[in-house]
């Protein structure tokens, strides 16, 4: 049994390429903002940044759903910014295999991807926020990183390659 996080910045493509990597595996997606409470979605849509305060108990209540989906003997893939290894630290107690998949990129592919997205609570101008708080996977961490830049298949296609990720897995 295993949970494979989907991380990175604002703009990163977590939701595209966590939901692409779960309907390649036949697991469920988790979108981690639709677990934000309502005050964190207010500060940050008036462009302030969260701070680890306002995000501790979010983390714990995705690292419970993790916990969920574990207790029903159910692999899942979850969407979630997962910045620092403190925040990655709270969503592994969630259950005994809990991995990381880093979408990263570039600033310019970044600043270009949140100033033309609609309909999202995350203004662009709280990217620089994100950039200084993001702690890159260390190499005790479980994990992988992957270009933003590449298409969505071939993300998931490295996702799997990387991760170990194949028929067996998708049972698992």
């Amino acid at each position: 049994m295993q949970h494979i996080v989907v991380m990175g910045v604002s703009g990163s493509g977590k939701s595209t390429t966590g939901g692409a990597l779960a309907a390649r595996m036949g697991w469920p997606f988790v979108e981690g903002d639709s677990f934000h409470p309502a005050a964190n979605v207010a500060k940050m849509q008036a462009g302030t940044p969260l701070t680890d305060a306002d995000r501790e108990p979010w983390l714990r209540e995705l690292a419970a759903e993790i916990g969920r989906n574990e207790a029903r003997g159910q692999c899942s893939v979850i969407g979630c910014s997962a910045l620092k290894r403190a925040y990655r630290d709270i969503l592994r107690s969630g259950a005994p295999r809990v991995r990381f998949l880093h979408v990263h990129g570039t600033r310019r592919i970044l600043e270009d991807r949140l100033t033309h997205r609609e309909g999202h609570f995350f203004p662009a101008s709280l990217l620089d926020s994100q950039l200084a708080t993001l702690e890159m996977l260390g190499l005790d961490e479980d994990g992988a990183l992957v270009d933003m830049a590449l298409s969505v298949e071939e993300q998931v296609e490295a996702a799997l390659r990387l991760l170990g990720l194949g028929p067996a897995a998708a049972r698992a």
